[in-house]
């Protein structure tokens, strides 16, 4: 009865079936080892003491930013250089700008610094001239994905969409830390800019997601195992009914065949003898009865 599985059709089948349920639990395991991993560094986020408790420290220190220098309060020393607006950036609901300046240190490199938020329509105070050390809040770059990122489009001289070396590199003749800080203190008519949280170490929309996907995926392992089985149940009972004669009975004589149990297909004879007495004789040529024949005076 199941020798429809040695076909070519069917070893298709068992062959996509063989190498989807594996792929799809590959792939529910991988998801749910993403959401592990953001709660894990959740977990180690709120260990960890808060960034703005421990002492600062000089920049170059603290470099590259990752999640255990994100927020860490930092110091560099240099001169303020040119300074750009970065629109579109809210704060406490309020649309307005961050006033960006780069700090060009002894090093030759410049550091993005930004003093503090200014509301829409406002105008950024000129940065103080000489030499300066500020105390920020370090911060790694912001990429396309970013929230507040402005990456469509070209902006009017003295504004950038974004706080990056990539983004900045174009603008000015310096080379440009790969990162920046937000001020604690900011100027007369700025607002202080509050440090984010380092990207992945919170339980944000991206980690249920990768939740959500981990039960797709299961949910797919589980799709195609029920669709072979039904497959399966399909043929097996096709082969059953073609064993025991019960197979649907083939058409005659272009009408539809009467089901099985002892009824008799219509065949063409019968469709003759109908026409037939419809012009009132019979199958053989003789009268019908009740047709009146036609007799010579």
């Amino acid at each position: 009865m199941y020798r429809f599985l040695t076909t070519p059709r069917w070893w298709g089948i068992n062959i996509f079936v063989v190498l989807a349920i594996p792929f799809c639990v590959f792939m529910g395991t991988w998801q749910l080892g993403r959401f592990e991993d953001r709660v894990d560094s959740h977990q180690e986020a709120e260990r960890r003491p808060d960034p703005g408790s421990v002492k600062a420290a000089p920049l170059d220190e603290l470099l590259p930013v990752d999640k255990s220098t994100s927020g860490r309060h930092a110091t560099a020393t240099g001169r303020y250089g040119e300074q750009f607006l970065v629109p579109g950036r809210e704060l406490d609901g309020k649309d307005g700008s961050y006033v960006l300046t780069l700090l060009r240190t002894g090093s030759g490199t410049s550091l993005p610094v930004v003093r503090g938020w200014l509301p829409h329509g406002g105008t950024a105070p000129a940065p103080p001239a000489g030499q300066v050390t500020v105390t920020g809040a370090l911060q790694a770059s912001e990429h396309t994905g970013s929230a507040g990122v402005h990456a469509a489009g070209a902006l009017p001289r003295g504004q950038v969409g974004m706080i990056s070396a990539a983004s900045l590199v174009n603008v000015v003749q310096d080379d440009v830390y790969d990162a920046w800080v937000t001020l604690l203190d900011a100027p007369a008519g700025l607002t202080p800019v509050p440090a984010a949280a380092p990207e992945g170490s919170g339980l944000d929309l991206k980690a249920f997601q990768n939740l959500g996907y981990t039960g797709e995926w299961f949910a797919f392992a589980g799709f195609v195992l029920f669709m072979w089985f039904r497959l399966l149940r399909r043929e097996a009972e096709q082969a059953r009914d073609e064993a025991l004669g019960l197979a649907p009975v083939a058409v005659v004589g272009g009408s539809d065949a009467v089901g099985v149990g002892g009824s008799a297909a219509v065949g063409v004879g019968d469709v003759d003898a109908v026409g037939a007495s419809a012009a009132g004789t019979s199958a053989t040529g003789a009268p019908a009865d009740g047709a009146k024949a036609d007799t010579a005076p």
